[in-house]
């Protein structure tokens, strides 16, 4: 059975860079470079049969994640690219974060961009996974902790985006607890969890109690 090739929009802010990653691309097998015209055709695909219409990859090289860079990173959204792998020269904390916060699922410096690595990444990207280099995957998890710490902390919050009290609910009805017993072993009123649960289920869109535990623990929440 032949492997689908994965289709990849090459956007790079400088002319050499976009000429040398095209080439390098052409090349692969694994890859079937998208024009801005093909884009357009594939983003009209996706919205009548999103099931069937490959995702499309944004390979977007950069020097560094400035205003620039970022237009780019969202205009490959808007254009329909449903991943995004980043090539970058330089690549700090504030920039990891924002990458991060832009949707990026891969991220590569420049000097490690082979052509294999960065198949490797469309790959991922292309699958649903993310893949950061050690050092920077250990940068992001420090900035979340501290992000956790000093911002989200102080005021009841979570990284995951529920609160503490949403948490200690959610937890207690995976453990088959109904509304009288959490509210008992919470010391709250039994409308305070119903209103907890009602937050929940709305702001995430969920269907009932069990889907919002269900959700909860397939995205590692509780």
């Amino acid at each position: 059975m032949t492997q689908q090739r994965i289709p990849v929009w090459v956007k790079a802010l400088d002319p050499l860079s976009q000429f040398g990653l095209v080439h390098a691309l052409r090349q692969r097998p694994e890859i079937v470079l998208v024009s801005d015209a093909e884009l357009a055709q594939l983003q009209q695909a996706q919205k009548t049969d999103q099931h069937t219409a490959p995702p499309v990859v944004a390979l977007i090289a950069v020097d560094a994640l400035d205003t620039g860079a970022v237009q780019v990173l969202r205009s490959a959204t808007q254009r329909g690219c449903r991943r995004t792998v980043l090539i970058g020269s330089t690549i700090d904390d504030d920039a990891l974060m924002t990458a991060v916060e832009l949707g990026v699922s891969g991220v590569l410096r420049r000097t490690d961009a082979t052509a294999d690595r960065i198949v490797h990444l469309l790959q991922a990207a292309a699958a649903g996974d993310g893949s950061l280099p050690p050092d920077l995957l250990g940068r992001l998890l420090g900035q979340v902790s501290r992000m956790q710490r000093h911002v989200l902390a102080p005021r009841g919050l979570s990284h995951t985006g529920l609160s503490d009290r949403e948490t200690q609910v959610l937890r207690l009805v995976a453990d088959g607890k109904d509304t009288q017993e959490i509210a008992r072993e919470l010391s709250y009123s039994e409308r305070t969890v119903k209103n907890v649960l009602h937050d929940v289920t709305s702001r995430l869109q969920l269907k009932n109690r069990s889907h919002a535990v269900a959700y909860a623990l397939r995205e590692g929440l509780i």
